[in-house]
């Protein structure tokens, strides 16, 4: 199966695409400048759900200081990893900050990975939707999270995060509406900018301040 993947060279022409097709998308990409959404992308498909998980809920700084905490936690040559993490008790996961459900997620995150029922490698040649229904079989990873992995880990062009509230603060903003959108109204106005929402998200971070997965 071929499946798309948005390269450096693909981040000039979906600026062009979305300047083309909204004006408002235009102006916030006029504003902001080359897309850097390329320096987010995480190598380690299983330290990049492990992150999700970490920064579901929290405010940038908070997220940031338990990450790397818990990255503190697995110093040894390896890192973190799902053997690594499998092994260690659940006290001292806490002791990084993370809430008791969090280190449940992560728990079954990385017991489905070491049983080999999640195979991230494998997911890299499947369907946006078949991705998404693998990784919400997780506790803890919900439609948010399995957004974040697609764009941040896979570099799927067309990937729009409705759920996530800064995107929804920006669009607010942007297209200047008293109210916070619904997710229909959010899809409405998203529609011309296939197949390049995830850029699109990208800027619409970038105008409010709120990148996501900063670090």
């Amino acid at each position: 199966m071929t499946v798309p993947l948005i390269t450096p060279n693909d981040y000039r022409r979906a600026c062009r695409h979305l300047t083309a097709r909204d004006p408002v998308i235009a102006a916030i990409i006029r504003r902001q400048g080359p897309c850097g959404m390329g320096r987010f992308k995480r190598t380690d498909p299983y330290l990049a759900l492990v992150e999700a998980i970490v920064w579901q809920q929290l405010s940038v700084k908070a997220a940031k200081t338990i990450y790397a905490r818990l990255l503190a936690k697995f110093p040894a040559d390896d890192g973190l990893t799902a053997a690594a993490l499998g092994k260690t008790r659940r006290a001292r996961l806490r002791h990084a900050g993370l809430s008791w459900a969090k280190v449940d997620y992560l728990k079954d995150l990385s017991e489905k990975v070491n049983r080999g029922t999640l195979d991230l490698v494998a997911l890299e040649t499947k369907s946006d939707d078949q991705i998404i229904s693998e990784l919400t079989s997780v506790k803890g990873i919900g439609r948010w999270s399995a957004d974040m992995f697609l764009m941040f880990r896979l570099g799927r062009p067309d990937v729009f995060p409705v759920g996530d509230l800064g995107i929804v603060k920006a669009v607010q903003k942007a297209y200047r509406m008293r109210k916070p959108p619904t997710p229909q109204r959010m899809f409405k106005i998203a529609e011309p900018w296939r197949p390049y929402r995830s850029v699109a998200s990208w800027y619409l971070w970038e105008s409010v301040e709120n990148a996501p997965l900063d670090g």
